[in-house]
């Protein structure tokens, strides 16, 4: 574990200059394949016995430099980095559960999550129970015999819940299993989930720590601190059908899942990340510290802004005195509370489309954490595969639009909106 600060692992963790040539910037490795010494040296990298490269689709270097520093922010023992977000939480989940298997999932959660909880995984005979997060004690409630996994957003997207990760967490270790939390929101500088008690974080790499819209990726970041030996997960303690009968725990113990996911979940599912875009992400990550917290500055400033508009009906954002989130807040996102910031219009449904197809400076499309400032309306976009009752269970409201707060001058942001909200005022403020 470094004991370097945050911002100089951002630039410096998982690369040895001397094993790249000297290379102060981190090279990009474009291959599909690694050249072995001799057969004795293939074999022992397939069974183990020795770690290195044997195929992209399972590591690159590039991403190992990539997985190496998103561990050491996140404070886990590995990570394993995958073609996008989704591919990171299905992967995850599919690599850890079977058929038959039983989650709970908090219900405020992205749109393509929600998707894969409630209508994918089902096909395959894993089911999930969704529960109001705001009380831990929901999750003990729902929990099953076949219960395999807690599953949350630390900073939900849209809902902007922020949850009690430490109240959660003592009753997953009640349940004896993993708490998986998706970071994307909140950032490894702003929370570290697994200091709370998190076994599992991952990142839509794609949002703030790509940071620039033009890669796709994510992440998953084992916190090595579960007991995968517990009984409750077989696949981890018997011999492996799939990989030559190995016993996961006893041979790799804490590493297990990060190990599972690379051997089974890469290899099976071929989710991979490329390395250019794991080099991209890399220049994201490097400048996360500095951004995210003109991010936060600007999101709150213009929250506070919105909450002294007449087109505006409410106001959604944690750093807000107004938030019913801000205790939370203050204990877990003291230093800043992301980018996202939501907020309802006079008029309702049809407001809020004109509002988001009259900005100028935000532009309307479907992502999060860019530089650039983002906006939509979630009810007739991310979440019209939703029933208005689990549109509302995430958070979700006809008038509800969400924007993704940039760098771009906060002046600049406001009088853009201002311009926007002129377009429904005659029709709202009556």
């Amino acid at each position: 574990m470094s004991t370097q600060k945050f911002a100089t692992n951002a630039l410096h963790a998982g690369h040895d200059v001397k094993q790249t040539g000297g290379t102060r910037a981190v090279p990009i490795y474009q291959t599909t394949s690694y050249v072995f010494n001799d057969s004795e040296h293939a074999a022992n990298l397939f069974s183990l016995k020795e770690l290195g490269f044997i195929y992209t689709r399972l590591n690159n270097p590039t991403n190992q430099i990539l997985q190496d520093r998103l561990a050491t922010l996140e404070r886990g023992i590995g990570a394993v980095v995958f073609a996008s977000g989704t591919a990171a939480i299905s992967t995850g989940l599919l690599t850890l559960l079977k058929a038959g298997d039983h989650i709970v999932a908090s219900s405020s959660l992205y749109g393509g999550t929600y998707n894969l909880l409630n209508v994918t995984l089902p096909r395959l005979g894993i089911t999930t129970t969704f529960v109001d997060a705001s009380n831990p004690e929901n999750f003990e409630k729902a929990v099953q015999e076949n219960t395999k996994a807690f599953f949350v957003e630390s900073l939900g997207n849209p809902k902007l819940d922020v949850l009690d990760l430490q109240g959660i967490s003592s009753y997953a270790k009640k349940a004896q299993v993993p708490f998986i939390v998706d970071n994307t929101v909140a950032t490894p500088t702003l929370l570290n989930p697994i200091e709370h008690g998190a076994n599992i974080v991952i990142h839509s790499l794609t949002k703030y720590i790509g940071g620039q819209g033009n890669s796709l990726g994510g992440v998953i970041i084992d916190g090595g601190n579960f007991d995968w030996s517990n009984g409750k997960f077989p696949e981890f303690t018997e011999p492996s059908k799939g990989y030559h009968g190995l016993k996961y725990h006893e041979t790799l113990g804490a590493a297990s899942y990060t190990f599972k996911l690379i051997l089974e979940g890469l290899r099976d599912f071929g989710g991979a990340l490329s390395p250019t875009n794991a080099f991209n992400i890399i220049q994201g990550l490097e400048t996360l510290s500095v951004r995210i917290k003109q991010h936060s500055e600007n999101a709150l400033a213009l929250a506070k802004w919105l909450e002294q508009q007449e087109e505006v009906a409410w106001v959604n954002y944690p750093g807000l005195e107004s938030s019913k989130y801000k205790s939370l807040s203050d204990k877990y996102l003291p230093n800043g509370q992301s980018g996202i910031v939501t907020f309802g219009a006079k008029g309702g449904f049809e407001a809020a489309k004109t509002i988001a197809d009259t900005v100028k400076v935000f532009s309307l499309l479907a992502n999060i954490g860019d530089t650039k400032s983002l906006i939509i309306h979630p009810a007739s976009t991310t979440h019209q595969q939703l029933s208005e009752e689990q549109q509302a269970s995430t958070g979700v409201t006809a008038d509800l639009i969400r924007l993704s707060v940039g760098l771009e001058n906060i002046e600049d942001l406001k009088s853009d909106l201002k311009e926007a909200f002129s377009k429904i005022a005659k029709k709202v403020l009556v």
